[in-house]
């Protein structure tokens, strides 16, 4: 019998779900039956379009966002507060799961939904629960009260969080700039963020230039910092491909575009927030990013990260001013532009296809093998 793996990616952002995706497609070719789950309607659509059909296990749980991608903590707090504590959220989920548990060799959590949270420390679940998240994001989790409580009692949260967490089968933590897979023999693992494979035959660089590869998430919605940037951008001479669920009735832009990494893979240059997802594909792929930052701890340590190792980017600030966030991303533009072909060409496009097919085969060995291996009692 193949391995049988349950995939849970939370929708908050398409980071997660594309991963899941991606997973999802390789372990299913190397043997494995993997059912996915996900959290919102949304999400569910998003998956759909790669070929993925995925039950909504619950709508409640979310982190909040405001119109320009802020994290909203009190209300992400009341949201997650009102998730765990009312009987017919959080518990109901856990019995829905107990039923995915008793089918699986392995349940993917990605990443830090509560439910498996909880799951993944008690005994008679714990065996098989792999929590899946960014370096960052675990950072972001346990430090998230810190300032905003006395100290003492934001410490007791962060070691309570690191305890349930560690009590899982395996943790594998992720990252853009990460290398060589690393276990740490405790059942921790670090490798890099996995990256679709661009296919060999668009190493054309006939529409390199002039395009940008935007990518706004969900989260992303106010119409005048999508004016600013489309201004910065046309005052660039910058031609774009726009895609946003957030901005799906926007003339020029897609809500959805599977096709969208390769689409950055031969741009002059990409545009995102710095996710995880995006810096992966600016890292393997040897694109200069514009980074949209907004205020999202973990977002935040990504965009430091991107200038400790050297990646070729600028960063911008959405604040609230068109013309003058308009001026900021036509200046960072051109300072991409001129980036954009340094070290570009088709051995360049051969070698990101490479890094991306062995971060894949890396993550994929190592849930297969998760997943087939008998569990630790």
């Amino acid at each position: 019998m193949p391995p049988r793996i349950v995939y849970l990616a939370t929708a908050d952002a398409r980071g997660h779900l594309m991963r899941a995706q991606l997973l999802t497609h390789s372990l299913r070719a190397a043997g494995a039956s993997v059912q996915v789950l996900t959290t919102s309607d949304e999400g569910a659509r998003f998956l759909a379009g790669f070929g993925i059909e995925a039950p909504v296990l619950s709508r409640h749980y979310a982190v909040q966002f405001d119109r320009e991608q802020n994290m909203l903590r009190r209300e992400t707090d009341r949201n997650v507060a009102h998730y765990v504590f009312r009987p017919e959220r959080m518990l109901r989920d856990i019995l829905r799961l107990r039923a995915w548990f008793r089918d699986a060799d392995l349940v993917v959590n990605d990443s830090f939904h509560p439910a498996l949270l909880f799951m993944g420390w008690m005994p008679v679940w714990r065996r098989k629960v792999v929590h899946v998240y960014g370096a960052s994001l675990r950072h972001a989790l346990q430090t998230n009260f810190s300032g905003r409580m006395p100290a003492w009692m934001a410490n007791i949260f962060g070691r309570i969080v690191a305890w349930q967490i560690d009590r899982s089968r395996a943790r594998i933590a992720h990252d853009f700039a990460y290398g060589e897979p690393q276990p740490d023999r405790r059942g921790g693992h670090r490798l890099a963020t996995p990256v679709a494979v661009v296919g060999a035959d668009r190493d054309s660089h006939d529409d390199l230039a002039p395009q940008a590869a935007v990518y706004l998430n969900p989260h992303f919605k106010e119409a005048a910092l999508a004016d600013g940037l489309e201004r910065g951008l046309a005052d660039a001479h910058m031609q774009a491909h726009l895609v946003g669920e957030g901005y799906a009735q926007r003339a020029g832009w897609h809500a959805q575009d599977e096709h969208w990494i390769e689409r950055a893979a031969r741009s002059a240059f990409i545009v995102s927030a710095p996710g995880m997802a995006a810096l992966s594909v600016a890292a393997v792929y040897r694109k200069p990013i514009l980074l949209l930052l907004t205020d999202q701890p973990e977002q935040a340590i990504n965009a430091q990260r991107a200038a400790q190792m050297g990646l070729h980017h600028r960063i911008v600030v959405w604040q609230g001013r068109t013309e003058d966030f308009a001026r900021t991303v036509t200046a960072a533009a051109h300072e991409l532009i001129a980036l954009a072909n340094d070290g570009s060409g088709p051995q360049t496009a051969q070698k990101g296809r490479e890094a991306a097919m062995a971060r894949l085969q890396h993550w994929t060995v190592l849930l297969h093998g998760l997943a087939a291996a008998p569990p630790v009692r």
